[in-house]
């Protein structure tokens, strides 16, 4: 009897073990969690921090590439509240921060775009502030209808170019044109484009100032630049001479019929001693880059001091390329210490001679406007020489090359004299169309 009594008793107590075990497994596991949690979440973290360390190492230089924030009104995205696995976020995560080249996209590119009919008047017809060959309306031309004409951007509305408005910007500022004769003749479309043409009593000629003349034996004055001061803004709007943007120098100061030393690796001594001085400095050199121009001008290039021996650089080609890159990034470097100053690069304004070079019987006789076409279609420059160069600096391109490939009607020609001039242009003209678009940028 007392066997049979003990089972249901044994039973009884195998039960109220496995309850006991059951319950310290419970209580165990209610403390031990939070810890679990808490080593889940460290790992996670540590896991997205490593990953965003790691992926940092891949981010661009950031003189390459810039990083473009969403407005204030959109930075309350960018915040996330941590949530249990499967619960999802109460607001979604801002993923729209991108990296962009070089070239600001938020910028327009102003050289994309087409030639459209306008009747308008030009900005001015005769000019005081330009050369008399350079008005086709005082020469034999009779055709002016390159003069009806206006360049319109494609992604975005180019700024009506408002001389008032230009020059309250560039209040107590200097704008400089410096390179070679169109250079100059950007230069003096702007005096036009910023007077109508005519003279006027607010404009004073200050280009003693800055050393620009040089009185010659018999008294006559040699300008090798030319600047003059709009008074009521304090506003200068200067050229100075420099066809390759390289330092020349006398080989031999006393003998007058000296060789020059042309510095690929140093820079024109206008820029040099007037950079803190610039508010705007547009640069340009092309056309005088062949060795007969180097001739001409009885120039020997210069590197390090010396005279050229590097067989590569011997190449006239290479040696613009040398000098185009070398003038970037110095004046990139200039730009830090210089909050205020903008630099653009004018890109190559094309030449249309036809059956021949300048010296060899070429012309460029059309009067048709736009036989080559009326819109530019790529976002790329023609330029590519200038365009590498200023890629990724704080120098800005003014790219005026394929809008004025297509206006080959619009050069001086044979018109009012006997050589062609396929080169320059006609002004009232494409070079007003230049400064709209720098006027557009600065």
């Amino acid at each position: 009897m007392e066997k049979k009594g003990t089972r249901p008793e044994q039973f009884k107590v195998m039960v109220g073990i496995y309850l006991l075990c059951f319950t310290l497994v419970a209580l165990a596991c209610i403390n031990i969690s939070p810890w679990a949690r808490n080593r889940i979440f460290f790992l996670s973290t540590h896991e997205s921090e490593s990953s965003a360390q790691n992926q940092s190492t891949n981010i661009p230089d950031s003189n390459k590439y810039s990083i473009v924030s969403k407005p204030d009104k959109e930075k309350k995205s960018e915040s996330i509240i941590m949530k249990e696995e499967g619960e999802k976020p109460e607001e979604k995560v801002d993923n729209s921060t991108t990296l962009k080249p070089p070239q600001n996209k938020d910028v327009c590119n102003y050289a994309k775009g087409k030639w459209v009919v306008d009747t308008r008047k030009p900005f001015y017809r005769g000019c005081k502030y330009t050369q008399r060959n350079w008005v086709c309306r005082l020469t034999n031309r009779t055709d002016f209808s390159y003069e009806n004409y206006r360049w319109q951007s494609t992604d975005c509305k180019m700024p009506e170019f408002e001389p008032s408005d230009f020059l309250k910007r560039m209040r107590n500022r200097v704008v400089a044109f410096i390179g070679d004769s169109l250079s100059r003749e950007q230069f003096q479309s702007m005096m036009c484009m910023l007077t109508g043409g005519e003279e006027t009593p607010d404009v004073e000629d200050v280009a003693d100032q800055y050393g620009f003349l040089l009185v010659l034996r018999g008294g006559a004055v040699h300008h090798h630049g030319w600047a003059y001061r709009f008074k009521s803004t304090n506003t200068t709007i200067l050229h100075a001479w420099s066809a390759r943007l390289c330092d020349r120098e006398p080989i031999n100061a006393t003998d007058t019929n000296t060789l020059f030393a042309m510095h690929l690796d140093r820079q024109p001594a206008f820029i040099r001693n007037h950079i803190d001085d610039l508010g705007v400095l547009v640069i340009n050199t092309a056309h005088h880059w062949s060795k007969q121009m180097v001739n001409m001008d009885k120039e020997v290039i210069y590197l390090n001091g010396e005279p050229l021996k590097d067989k590569y650089l011997l190449k006239i080609e290479n040696a613009k390329i040398f000098k185009v890159n070398n003038i970037v990034q110095w004046l990139d470097s200039k730009l830090g210490s210089n909050p205020n100053l903008q630099v653009f690069f004018r890109t190559t304004s094309p030449r249309h001679f036809l059956k021949g070079e300048w010296n060899t019987g070429g012309k460029c006789d059309s009067t048709i406007p736009l036989t080559r076409g009326s819109e530019v279609l790529k976002e790329e420059s023609m330029d590519k020489v200038v365009a590498d160069a200023v890629n990724g600096t704080r120098v800005k391109i003014l790219d005026i090359t394929a809008l004025s490939d297509l206006r080959d009607e619009a050069h001086i020609s044979h018109y009012g004299k006997k050589a062609n001039d396929c080169l320059h242009w006609c002004l009232p003209g494409v070079p007003d169309t230049w400064n709209e678009l720098l006027s557009a940028l600065v």
